[in-house]
């Protein structure tokens, strides 16, 4: 039985980092909630990210969700056991030919590159996304909570008596689900609150190729951010891993994918693949930087990151649907962000406010009265408000 008190019965859509660490927290609070997942626990951005994380990047607005996030990053490493986490220097790099003024500050960039220096000598770290995700829902379940894996096809509602929609449940497969809360951590897919609250969310998928190299060796710790690379295309940013993995991404080519195309069914979870074209060049651009290293990938995947017309996420309450809540559209960050993500939400759904952090900078209503597509941000990757790597 996955009845709870106080909140009530808490359904949580959406298995990947937001979904389970809402869940996890949940359950830290005695809170038992059910979280309904299509494909499996971390099926898509959330188990294969790079996950970078840092500490100061953040801008006026988000500059909390970077500090408090980090900080529960260490703590949940130390808690459950994450051996894929650690700290780590970040560099940026400049492609191009090597001359005598180029600093050699990575040993396996051991090819051609003009130039590097230090970014963030300690407010870096990293954690492999998969692992973070399965050891989250792991503990929540271990703690209380129900994972069913089925497909979310509507959320129940009927009109209270003072004229305002109410949740009653959650129909999986066919089946209804009573719920007196629901929220959508559904990445990009959160899309279809639109059709299920009939609110404004202008969520694009951007659609991205990221590639894995294997060593056998030990990799010395050094997260790489590369600038434009115009012989391939590409801007990587590089996390070598403690299990000798070399993750890339910033590979280029990137898809644009519009709420409306996502709601219509392209691109459902499990069915978002790499391009061949930006995997070769990607693969070319690193093995020119690191004939150590480079090579031929062992993984080639894609995923999808969500993200809205202003760069921040959508956290909080559905305003005019009672029992309704959306955490979902972290963009870049969805990795770092995820534990500050679900501490506030659980704060919000048990107690009615977050402590952690003051989340109306995120409020779900705030494109109510939005007339066209919006944008004008670069959504992607910032040190502040320096653009670092791919913006769209």
């Amino acid at each position: 039985e996955s009845s709870t008190e106080g909140p009530g019965r808490i359904a949580i859509l959406g298995a990947g980092l937001q979904g389970a660490a809402l869940a996890y927290y949940l359950t830290l609070r005695g809170v038992r909630p059910i979280v309904v997942e299509r494909e499996k626990v971390a099926a898509a951005a959330s188990g294969k990210g790079g996950g970078f994380l840092a500490r100061d990047w953040g801008n006026s607005v988000t500059r909390n969700l970077h500090r408090v996030s980090f900080q529960l990053h260490e703590e949940l490493a130390a808690t459950l056991g994450i051996e894929s986490y650690r700290r780590i220097p970040v560099l940026s790099v400049v492609p191009g030919k090597r001359t005598a003024r180029t600093r050699d500050l990575c040993p396996w960039l051991d090819g051609e590159i003009a130039d590097s220096q230090m970014m963030d000598a300690d407010g870096g770290a990293q954690v492999a996304p998969y692992e973070l995700c399965t050891k989250l829902m792991e503990a929540a379940v271990a703690q209380g909570a129900e994972l069913r894996i089925g497909a979310a096809e509507n959320v129940c509602m009927e009109e209270d008596d003072d004229g305002l929609d109410r949740v009653t449940g959650v129909t999986v497969d066919g089946e209804v689900i009573a719920a007196d809360k629901v929220v959508l951590c559904l990445g990009p897919w959160a899309a279809f609150a639109e059709d299920w609250f009939g609110l404004s969310v202008p969520m694009t998928g951007i659609k991205s190729t990221s590639i894995v190299f294997k060593s056998d060796e030990p990799i010395e710790p050094y997260a790489l951010f590369c600038g434009e690379d115009d012989r391939f295309g590409t801007h990587l940013e590089v996390y070598p891993r403690n299990t000798g993995e070399v993750y890339l991404c910033g590979i280029g080519g990137s898809e644009h994918v519009d709420g409306r195309r996502l709601r219509a069914g392209e691109y459902p979870p499990g069915e978002v693949f790499a391009q061949p074209q930006r995997v070769e060049a990607a693969t070319a651009s690193f093995s020119t930087m690191s004939r150590r290293l480079g090579g031929t990938p062992t993984v080639t995947q894609a995923c999808m990151r969500p993200c809205l017309p202003d760069a921040l996420p959508m956290m909080g309450k559905v305003g005019h649907v009672r029992g309704a809540y959306i955490s979902a559209g972290h963009n870049c960050w969805g990795i770092l962000w995820a534990p500050v993500s679900g501490l506030a939400m659980s704060e919000l759904i048990v107690d009615g406010s977050a402590q952690c952090v003051n989340l109306q900078a995120f409020s779900p209503g705030r494109f109510a009265h939005m007339t066209g597509p919006g944008g004008g941000v670069g959504r992607g990757r910032k040190k502040g408000t320096l653009d670092v790597g791919e913006q769209w």
